[in-house]
């Protein structure tokens, strides 16, 4: 009698249920149409499929990805709000005083999906076509070059002053809100000098609108081979690199988070979804686990320390 009891009080508790029992959130900190959103929505495509729920992308964009972030920060920690990370995530942490979220805390480090390298993107009006000559270049420019990016403390603009320091030059930085107010711009002439990942570009870079000088990576870009990194052109000190990866909630459940990335890791094996994520400009380069992609969170802030303290990069 009293096992019947029990396994009577065994079925009448609520069954403890899977993860995930509902649609999963993506937050992209950056508005639609870019290549954030992209790659974003290839990796949620492929990850709802192997999590038996629906992945869903929202665009939270503002303050150079803080307000998404904060997004995620503030979720119930409970695997089924993700963030889109990517360099800006890590940056902010070391130029903004006043972030709305605790980031040693607020975050859980879920996989890292890949890298995009930044290339160094001048005006066909620069008399450079290589790191050499656009060192003469800056080193004579009165006033200085006008360094275009979408915003103060993104990789754009810390890629920028890294380039100045390395060649001991100055430039004149000018933020703009987003990348499409960059390139008009930048077209014209108004502007000179724009770091940026390559792939959105590319019709510009073929037309001879714009002209590519090296790619700030440690390899070559397998959407444009032909062009040297900075450290074959004898600067190897000149690297960057835009990273993506997944973020959950700080103090989700370990299983979950270990779900979560063995969702993305799959997804980055799956030969079709690969090859969509390289054509939009993904270096795919998955994480062996959370604790690796963590690593390489602090490898990004240490990589960015430096130049961030030296430029005096600030957002009040």
């Amino acid at each position: 009698m009293r096992l019947l009891l029990c396994a009577l009080l065994l079925l009448a508790l609520p069954a403890r249920a899977e993860f995930p029992d509902r649609a999963i959130r993506l937050v992209i900190p950056l508005p639609p149409g870019g290549s954030n959103d992209l790659i974003g929505r290839i990796i949620a495509h492929g990850m709802g499929q192997r999590l038996g729920q629906t992945v869903v992308v929202e665009n939270r964009s503002g303050a150079s990805g803080v307000i998404g972030a904060e997004v995620v920060a503030r979720a119930t920690p409970d695997g089924h709000t993700v963030l889109l990370g990517g360099g800006g995530f890590t940056l902010n942490h070391l130029v903004r005083s006043n972030l709305p979220y605790d980031p040693a805390t607020g975050f859980a480090p879920v996989g890292l999906a890949g890298t995009a390298a930044i290339a160094i993107l001048v005006h066909p009006g620069v008399a450079a076509t290589d790191l050499a000559g656009l060192k003469r270049v800056m080193l004579a420019a009165q006033p200085p070059l006008r360094l275009a990016t979408s915003g103060v403390g993104t990789t754009g603009h810390a890629l920028g002053e890294m380039l100045a320091q390395v060649f001991g030059a100055e430039v004149d930085h000018v933020p703009y809100r987003g990348s499409g107010p960059v390139l008009s711009d930048l077209l014209q002439g108004r502007v000179q000098l724009y770091p940026n990942v390559l792939a959105p570009l590319l019709p510009q870079l073929r037309a001879g609108q714009l002209r590519a000088i090296a790619l700030a990576g440690a390899r070559r870009s397998a959407v444009m081979p032909g062009l040297p990194t900075a450290a074959e052109q004898g600067f190897p000190e000149i690297m960057a690199s835009n990273w993506y990866g997944l973020l959950a909630t700080g103090g989700t459940a370990p299983d979950r988070v270990l779900r979560l990335h063995a969702a993305l890791n799959a997804t980055l094996a799956e030969p079709d979804a690969r090859r969509k994520l390289e054509e939009a400009g993904l270096e795919v380069e998955p994480s062996a686990s959370p604790d690796a992609f963590a690593d390489h969170l602090q490898q990004d802030i240490q990589r960015w320390l430096p130049v961030v303290r030296r430029a005096n990069i600030r957002v009040e």
